[in-house]
């Protein structure tokens, strides 16, 4: 059976569902984990101007911050990891995009281009769930499993964005 959705006006007037929802993003009528994870796409520009430790612990703390928000948001619907709560989807994309810090990335087309692949590896990995996000998203709950499995998919997406870039440099 399928969760119905919730009003748009309960999203919209809390500030958890509203944070934990991407501030609207996750009220998208299809595919609201895309429309959620374009959300992290600017907030990544604006954090990637702070200098690389700062950037690690803004998004630590967002990770944990989430592990509150999400939790909180699934609680109040009823509904464990509830398809609208995209903030997960936000910090997972920070983690898949941070090699963009690592490396001394000259133009707008490169730095596009690895936005672009961080993008699209998330979603690869957010959609697909191989193991062993699978297996965490099933075992581990609460706010904290909402952000796990977000996080572990940037990670691994994170990786060939990280080898791509290193293979540039190297040229």
């Amino acid at each position: 059976m399928k969760t119905p959705r919730p009003p748009a006006r309960l999203i919209l007037s809390t500030p958890e569902h509203l944070i934990a929802f991407g501030f609207g993003a996750g009220l998208a009528p299809a595919a609201p984990g895309t429309a959620g994870t374009l959300v992290g796409l600017p907030l990544f520009a604006l954090l990637a101007l702070l200098p690389l430790q700062a950037f690690a612990i803004a998004v630590a703390v967002l990770f944990l911050f989430g592990c509150w928000v999400c939790g909180r948001s699934a609680k109040l619907l009823g509904v464990h990891d509830y398809g609208g709560i995209v903030f997960d989807e936000i910090v997972g994309y920070l983690v898949a995009a941070s090699p963009l810090l690592l490396f001394d990335v000259q133009g707008m087309a490169v730095w596009a281009g690895g936005m672009a692949a961080a993008f699209l590896l998330f979603r690869l990995f957010d959609i697909l769930k191989p193991w062993p996000i699978a297996v965490l998203d099933r075992q581990v709950g609460g706010g904290f499993g909402i952000m796990l499995d977000d996080l572990l998919a940037g990670v691994l997406a994170a990786l060939p964005v990280w080898a791509g870039l290193r293979v540039m440099a190297v040229w």
